[in-house]
Order: C-alpha cells, then structure tokens, then sequence
C-alpha cells in the first residue's frame, strides 16, 4: 500500500512541478513582451523627436522651398504658352477679319468695275467712280478732273466734301495732280490722312492719274480721308492701279460714244437737211 501511496504523490508532484514551470515561462514570455513593447514605445518615441528636431525642419523646409520654386517656374512656363497661344490667336482673328475686308473691297471692286462698262453715260460713269472712291477707298473730301482733248488743262467735273467751285483747274505736268497724270504714276503721301493747311487747294494725299494708251484723262485727288480711316494700306494702293485703268477706259469710252453720238446727230441733221 505504502509503494502505491508513495508512486501517487511522486506523479503528483510531477504534474505539479510541469504546471509550475509553465507558469514561470508564461511570466517570462508576459515579461518579455512588455520588455519589447517598451523597447518598441521607445524607438517611436525616439524617432519622433528625431522627426521634430531643428536640422530635419530645416531639411523638410528647404525641400518645400525647391519644390514650390519648381511648381512656380512650371507655372510661369504654362502661363507664357497661354499668353502665346492668346496672341496666336488674337492675329489669326485680326488676320481674318483683313480678309473678310480684303474679299468684301475685291466683291465691291468687282460689282463697281461692272457698273463703270455697263454705262456710256458721261454723267453716270463719274457718278459711279465717286461711289466707288467714297465707299472703297473711304475718301471724304476728293475731286475728279477730266482733260479735254486738245488740252492741257485738267478741268474738275464732279466733286465730294467740298463745292466743284472749291477745286481749281490743274495745269498737265505742273503741281502734283499735273505730274501724276502727265508720268501716269499715282502720287501718294502715305501715313496722311488730311491734306496741308491750303485745303483742297493744297498738296492732296493721292493723286490717281487716269490715262488710257498713254494719252491723260484726267486724274482722281483726294484730300481728305474719312475720319474711321487712318491711313492707306496695301490693298488700298491696289485699287488705286485698278481703279485708274477701269475708270480711264469708262470715261474713255463715255466720251468715244458721246463723240459718235453727236457726230451721228450732225449726219442725220445734214441728211434731213438734204432730203428737204
């Protein structure tokens, strides 16, 4: 009995011994997990303050700095393109417009050169070139002079902005308006919108000779342009070419077929007077 009593309370202690050596590893394993948690909480804390001292600011700082200079200079790049671009297109539009302009004189240009041939009549060929200097060269004060055959006197027959009475006759190849027509070539003063202190009696701003197989005409002076108009461009001088040799040819033609007409008139005069 005393040998199973004894083997009993060996096993007992045996077992009690496991559980205690259990519970001491558990303790140290507690221990030990608080030791690193410790540790941990101080590393953190240490690199927290490390973080917030003066040197790392300072680094971070100048960091901040170079990056924001860079996002500014990124900034003022996309800034110049856009103010590019914008100018781009400013002169696309303004460049369109000339155009528009440009093909709107040319469609003038083309109806009033239609109207100088579609008439003979002296008085509504001058008509029509005063339309045309008024609405397509923009002149406000202007007059149109006419050689007589056999002369060398420019006589003024129509005129705008000021009374006919207003424009004295021109001598052929004396003053501005005389050497225009007497060379052919247009007399232009460019970057002038009035003409000089002497009025329409003055130096005019152009003067466009008007001769047809090299024999005068006549010439178109303007002396004042209109107040919306700032000075001649390069179109204007186009139609100041275009418009002498359409509008010498129509009163080339207006005085040819007023010349027929009288002589027709006188034939059939004689004729009536011989069949009398």
């Amino acid at each position: 009995m005393s040998d199973g009593v004894g083997n009993g309370g060996d096993r007992g202690e045996a077992v009690l011994a496991i559980f205690q050596r259990g519970t001491e590893f558990t303790k140290e394993l507690l221990g030990e997990n608080e030791r690193l948690r410790r540790a941990l909480n101080e590393i953190e804390g240490r690199q927290r303050e490390a973080a917030q001292s003066p040197e790392d600011w300072e680094k971070l700082r100048q960091e901040l700095i170079h990056r924001i200079c860079h996002l500014e200079s990124e900034n003022r790049d996309i800034m110049e393109q856009l103010r590019h671009v914008e100018s781009e297109n400013h002169q696309f539009a303004e460049r369109y417009i000339e155009i528009e302009e440009e093909n709107n004189n040319l469609a003038n240009l083309y109806v009033a050169s239609y109207q100088l041939h579609s008439t003979l009549d002296p008085s509504e060929v001058l008509r029509v070139i005063v339309e045309i200097v008024i609405n397509l060269i923009g002149a406000e004060v202007f007059c149109v002079y006419v050689c007589p055959e056999d002369s060398d006197v420019l006589e003024p027959v129509a005129a705008e902005g000021a009374e006919l009475d207003a424009f004295s006759p021109q001598k052929l190849g004396a003053g501005t308006i005389g050497e225009s027509v007497a060379s052919g070539v247009v007399a232009c003063i460019d970057g002038a919108t009035t003409a000089g202190p002497d009025g329409v009696d003055g130096v005019p701003i152009v003067s466009i000779p008007l001769r047809v197989l090299d024999m005068p005409l006549g010439a178109i002076a303007v002396h004042k342009l209109l107040q919306q108009k700032s000075g001649f461009s390069a179109l204007d001088h186009e139609l100041f070419t275009l418009l002498a040799g359409h509008a010498a040819t129509a009163i080339f033609a207006s005085r040819l077929y007023a010349q027929s007409e009288r002589k027709l008139t006188t034939i059939q005069g004689f004729i009536d007077l011989l069949t009398k």
